[in-house]
């Protein structure tokens, strides 16, 4: 059981002499409708931190909402009243006179300062509690990430179409009575090699974030324990938890995928030198031979080992036809998800909303035209 009092207690001590207003704290007739935002004020913790030690640890009034106010809790410092609020533009301490209350207002800033940081377990229980209440929002970044990867397939494609361009043309080096050719297309292909592995990365890394929005809109997931621990899984996990279906489309682009994924990591995470000996090899007298043998070739087309080989032109293809398959079989989650990039709400899962928005894309569309007004008039406090 948290020992609530022990913090309250300690945060008590902290802040005094700032306590809630009485009958005997000073207040001109109109403070509440012309307090003045202090310089302090910039100095303030986050502004939930605030809330929380206000409301839910010290149990302080709420005056509530008001236009662009959304909660204010009004004190006592030394006699004299003060407004802690959370307006359209940010938290603050707010004053009656700002000339003779800054400084004040300076020294309610430090002991909010250090009654947040004593209060910290107390922050530390709410979080756990909301994760196990499965209170939660997920943040979106599946548009910021899947831009890194179109910046970098074009600038892939674009060296790709250079090297094409360029890969019969030589010049030729003169010294003396030797001639060397170069080939114009080397360079281009080289760097091709190099975008196509960041592309390929960046492929990665966005659906390992999508994957986890996908399984909360498309398949219902609605506990915050199960996504916290969603969250910290491998990148196959987070696939079939939002693809679950086992068909042959599904299934295959699984297996291919995890294939790229697990030579790409390899390669990439063990400085090029590969996994498990691939980048050793031994003497013999047909040559330097790999360690690890290989005893037939390989069906898969998407090969890492030993040096940076494999075929990406197809991969990057495979990649594309995965993206369509996205959006064929999860139009709906795709548009909420990537286009619309909305935060996904567990308790939306948990009741249905998701699922019955998810049914065809005008259902979709309607709720999140409904939603984004409601984030829209809670962003400008617009009660």
């Amino acid at each position: 059981m948290f020992d609530k009092e022990r913090y309250k207690i300690k945060a008590l001590q902290i802040l005094s002499p700032i306590k809630p207003v009485d009958k005997n704290t000073i207040a001109t007739k109109d403070f509440l409708l012309r307090a003045r935002r202090s310089r302090a004020s910039y100095d303030l913790p986050l502004y939930y931190l605030v809330y929380f030690l206000f409301a839910e640890l010290l149990d302080f009034e709420n005056l509530g909402q008001f236009e662009k106010v959304a909660w204010s809790f009004p004190i006592d410092y030394k006699g004299r009243a003060f407004l802690i609020e959370f307006r359209k533009f940010g938290i603050g301490v707010f004053v009656q006179d700002i000339e003779r209350d800054e400084d004040d207002a300076a020294q309610i800033v430090k002991r909010i300062n250090g009654a947040v940081k004593c209060a910290r377990p107390f922050f530390d229980n709410i979080a756990e509690e909301a994760v196990k209440a499965s209170l939660l929002n997920v943040t979106n970044k599946n548009r910021e990430l899947y831009q890194r990867y179109e910046y970098l397939l074009g600038l892939y494609e674009a060296e790709y179409e250079k090297y094409l361009s360029y890969k019969e043309e030589y010049s030729t080096i003169e010294s003396g009575s030797v001639t060397t050719y170069k080939s114009l297309g080397f360079e281009y292909r080289k760097r091709s090699d190099w975008l196509a592995i960041s592309c390929i990365e960046a492929f990665f890394s966005w659906t390992e974030h999508l994957f986890v929005h996908l399984a909360i809109v498309a398949q219902g997931l609605s506990d915050g324990e199960e996504l916290s621990k969603l969250i910290d899984s491998e990148w196959k996990v987070k696939y079939k938890k939002a693809i679950p279906d086992d068909t042959v489309e599904a299934n295959k682009f699984y297996d291919e995928l995890l294939i790229v994924r697990q030579q790409l990591r390899n390669f990439v995470a063990h400085g090029a030198f590969g996994k498990d000996g691939n980048a050793f090899a031994f003497h013999s007298h047909t040559g330097a031979v790999p360690v690890m043998m290989s005893y037939k070739r390989r069906k898969n087309r998407f090969s890492l080992y030993g040096s940076l080989s494999f075929i990406e032109k197809d991969v990057i293809a495979f990649v594309q036809e995965f993206i369509d398959f996205l959006w064929k079989n999860f139009p709906a989650a795709m548009y909420y998800t990537q286009e619309l990039c909305l935060p996904t709400i567990l308790t939306l899962a948990a009741d249905g909303t998701y699922n019955d928005a998810s049914k065809d894309m005008e259902s979709m569309k309607l709720f999140s035209d409904r939603l984004m007004s409601m984030m829209d008039d809670s962003a400008n406090m617009d009660w």
